[in-house]
Parts: C-alpha cells; structure tokens; sequence
C-alpha cells in the first residue's frame, strides 16, 4: 500500500480482509496454533517457513499492527513490544552486548536515561552523553572503537530539542555505525526518519500513536537500509547456534536486524504485546493523522499565548519563530511538531506547583501525547532519578512544566490556563 498517502495508510494500512472476512481487524486472542503435522510445526521452528505457532514471537492482530506502523514509517518491518522502554532495550541489545558502546543525545527521556546509564550499564555496555546540537567534530569525538550506534529523539521529552536528523547520521555512517531515532513525539504523520537517513525508529505507542492512553506498547521499525554485514556486528554477520546455524545478514537480507530482534530477544526476553493491547493500538492509528493536525494546532495556540503573558518567564516550542529550534521544525517537521510544550513559571519551583494546583481541565498525570490535556512537573516526577548536572544536560529546570495540549476546544485550554495564572 505505499503508493497511497500516509492518511490513508493511518486507516487502511497492514490489514486487508479477503472476500467474506472480517472488515475491522479482528482480535486474534490465542497463545497458540493449530497444524497438521509435527513436520510443520518443525519448519515454523527453523524459521523454515512464516506463520505462527506461538504469540510470544508473533500473533495475527500483532503482525497486522506492526505491518501498518512500517508503512506509516516507511521501513520494509516492524516489531511491537509491551512497552516503549521494552522497544529501546531490544533494540539496543539486539547489536550491543558486554564491553561495547553507544553514543546518545543527553536530552532524551528521563526513563531511556536511567535504561542507558544505570541498567545497561551492568550489563557492560557503557554510554556516552552528548549535546545535540554539538557540531560534528564534537560528535565525532564521542564515538569510539567500540561504539555500536547513536540514539536520539525527534523530539526530546521534555526539552522539545529537535534533533538534526541528517546530521547525526552522517556521522553514524562516517563511522559504519546505525542511528537509531525515537520518533514517539513527531509520530510518522509530522516527521519519518528514515527519510532523512535514520537507519532504526522506535516509538512508544503509548502516546500518540494509541492517543486515549489506553494501551502500553512500544515498536521497532527497520529501514533495511543499514550494511550489517560490515565486521562491526558479529552477532548479525555470523552463525546463531540458537538456530543451526543461521546467519542474519545471509538468510534474511535487508531483515537480518529486525529478524534477529524477534526469533532472538523477543523468544528470551518475552516483552510481547497482547492482541487485545494490539487492537487499541490499531484504533488509535485510524485516526492519528486528524489527532496530529488538532493537537498541533492547539499547540501553537497555546504556546503563542503562553509566549505572550508576562507571567511566564520562557516558552519552548518549535512551532514558535522565537524557538532555536524553529528552522530545524521547518526542515524535518514542516507540518506541525507535536502538542507538547515546556515552559517556565516567575516564581520558580512553588509557582509551578500552584498553577498546576490550580489547573482544573487539565490533569496532573505521569502520561503525555493523549487527546487530553495534562501536566507534568518532570524535574520531581519522571526525571527525578537524575543528577543536578543531568538534569541540567537533558534541559530541565527547577520552573519547566511540561503541558501536553489535547484535543479539546482550544478556547477552553486558553481559558483553564488564564485561570490557574490568576491565581499566583
């Protein structure tokens, strides 16, 4: 279906019913298959043939999800986890194991912070942080012999730091290395890495892929464009025991990461959506497209607004023309960025805890990127495990706030925060 735009692929993507079969997408709620013979079961097991024989590596509702989200991103496949951390972790571990590196954007999400430098850290596997925006000779510094990839976001969460996609994988590439972005943010509606060169997507479906918050779940998309048969990634290049023998990179050609990522981790790890999670997800996506363009709309709204009222001592939001971000919104995301926006209160850390108080519309929730609009104070909540100094690097203040803006009539988002700045 990739000749049809990305508004149709939203809808009709990854799931086509044949004559007489099911017109949505039905739940395929089962942990198990039926065959006829143990010979088949056999070649399933091989990987001798494609099908399915047990839901931990692949299910029919799962499989039609996944092949829907690779459309929308433009890779050749997908792989859906239980969650967005579950996805960073199996992707990462999928090329990376003990004494190896990576290089990552410092103002990612607190949570794939905490993955990075504590978690993987006992398993061997060290990082280096680095600012973004750094120019390339910077960046090129922080690679080393054993660095495996660079990771980074779109949109950083909650700094909004757009990343310079084209950038980052020019020196990916340079070194014959992967760049992996997570895209939870932009979504594939406002922005598709792989476009731009990005060689892996991730994204927690959680957010505005599902947009009711009703559904954990993360996903790994492959470009299949990355060389992994170039000596640096032994366990894509030579022989899995695990499976007689087989070599990723010359069984299954452009899909030796994503094959990997799935007959591998996937089968030990066990971080496997469930079907019915997997059909929120799919609900979600039939209408991710309209819910871009609203929150995006809304966004803007708020931060001009916010831009404005001298109770605020800066807005961040790369929607806005004072934002340093604004030219590069204008390259990777010309049609809008996301609906989350971060900003400072006058009166610090007390102020920003009152007018969240005060808000009434607008929840207080440890979520963001759904169709209602809530709040977040990152610096004692989602970012809390973090240091002064990497609180400072990922850009968050004692005053940021972190409002993701929904659907809702804008008029009445303008009006809830006029109310709760009243009141400081």
């Amino acid at each position: 279906m990739d000749k049809y735009n990305i508004e149709t692929l939203c809808v009709q993507g990854g799931y086509k019913p044949e004559n007489g079969q099911p017109r949505v997408l039905p739940i395929y709620q089962s942990t198990t298959y039926k065959y006829d013979s143990s010979e088949h079961v056999g070649k399933l097991f091989d990987l001798a043939e494609e099908g399915f024989f047990y839901t931990r590596l692949a299910n029919p509702t799962v499989d039609c999800v996944e092949r829907k989200i690779a459309e929308l991103e433009g890779g050749i496949a997908a792989m859906c986890t239980s969650s967005g951390q579950a996805a960073s972790l199996i992707a990462v571990l999928n090329i990376c194991s003990n004494g190896d590196h990576i290089v990552s954007a410092s103002t990612i999400y607190g949570g794939t912070t905490n993955l990075f430098a504590v978690t993987m850290k006992r398993m061997g596997i060290d990082v280096t942080f680095v600012n973004p925006d750094a120019s390339e000779d910077e960046l090129q510094k922080a690679i080393q012999e054993n660095t495996k990839l660079i990771f980074a976001e779109t949109i950083a969460n909650p700094a909004l730091v757009v990343a310079d996609i084209e950038k980052l994988a020019r020196i990916a590439h340079k070194n014959d290395i992967p760049l992996f972005i997570d895209n939870t943010f932009a979504t594939p509606v406002n922005c598709r890495p792989i476009e731009f060169g990005a060689d892996i997507v991730i994204h927690s479906t959680s957010k505005y892929m599902d947009g009711h918050a009703v559904a954990l779940g993360g996903v790994i998309v492959d470009s299949g464009n990355f060389n992994w048969d170039n000596g640096k990634f032994p366990g894509l290049s030579t022989p899995d025991e695990s499976y007689h023998g087989m070599v990723y990179t010359r069984d299954c050609g452009r899909a030796a990461f994503i094959t990997k990522a799935r007959v591998q981790l996937m089968r030990d790890l066990g971080s496997t959506p469930s079907p019915n999670n997997a059909f929120l997800l799919n609900l979600g996506l039939e209408t991710l497209h309209l819910r871009m363009e609203r929150h995006c709309y809304n966004a803007q709204k708020v931060a001009e607004y916010l831009e404005n009222n001298d109770k605020i001592l800066w807005v961040n939001y790369p929607g806005l023309k004072s934002s340093k971000y604004y030219d590069l919104a204008q390259k990777y995301l010309p049609n809008g960025s996301c609906g989350v926006i971060s900003f400072g209160i006058k009166g610090g850390r007390e102020a920003a805890v009152k007018f969240m108080d005060s808000l009434k519309l607008a929840a207080i929730v440890v979520h963001v990127a759904d169709n209602r609009t809530s709040v977040l104070h990152p610096a004692s909540t989602t970012h809390r495990q973090l240091t002064d100094q990497q609180l400072t690097d990922a850009g968050i203040t004692p005053e940021l706030i972190r409002m993701s803006i929904g659907i809702e009539n804008v008029n009445d988002i303008l009006a809830e925060i006029e109310q709760a700045l009243a009141k400081i």
